[in-house]
């Protein structure tokens, strides 16, 4: 169905156009909220958040084309992700261990995408949610430490850690696949 009578018809309350837009978009959204989460039965709750969010303030969203409800979507995920994590204190600065650096750059390349959503789950929290900013959302470190009022060398020092313990994380899990 055309993405624009499903808008419309959610603006309506329309629940068949809420339930087909939901199914549509569901699963890409439950994803990018389990990269920030990592509890699958939590990220499910706060996607699902997110879309109740979504459709409440619907009517103040402007079609304005292809792709752009995925991208607002994502961002109202992103959000409610960032508003979860606040809510329950996850977002700190942490103190945790310091972690060498692999000199195996390349080592993200031999993996599938379901093999390093599995990795960035892992993270710590503090890691996750920078990484996850970063890399997949495009975001400067300037902008992150205004997101989530920590300093811009922090945003730093957690994306190359976070980075750091990808390669470790990585490299244990091909020596372990070479040991089988």
């Amino acid at each position: 169905m055309e993405e624009t009578k499903l808008i419309q018809g959610c603006k309506r309350n329309q629940a068949w156009a809420q339930k087909a837009l939901f199914d549509q978009h569901a699963p890409s959204m439950m994803t990018v909220c389990r990269r920030y989460i990592g509890n699958g039965q939590d990220a499910e709750e706060v996607m699902l958040s997110g879309f109740l969010k979504f459709f409440q303030k619907i009517e103040r969203f402007d079609y304005r084309g292809t792709g752009s409800i995925s991208a607002y979507l994502r961002r109202v995920m992103v959000n409610e992700c960032l508003m979860h994590l606040r809510g329950t204190r996850y977002i700190t600065t942490e103190e945790i261990e310091d972690y060498s650096i692999s000199h195996d750059e390349n080592a993200l390349d031999q993996l599938s995408a379901s093999e390093i959503l599995q990795l960035i789950t892992v993270l710590p929290t503090g890691y996750r949610i920078v990484f996850n900013l970063y890399v997949i959302e495009g975001m400067t470190h300037q902008e992150i430490a205004e997101t989530l009022n920590i300093k811009e060398g922090t945003s730093k020092s957690q994306l190359s850690k976070a980075r750091a313990l990808l390669q470790q994380m990585i490299i244990k899990m091909e020596s372990h696949g070479l040991q089988s």
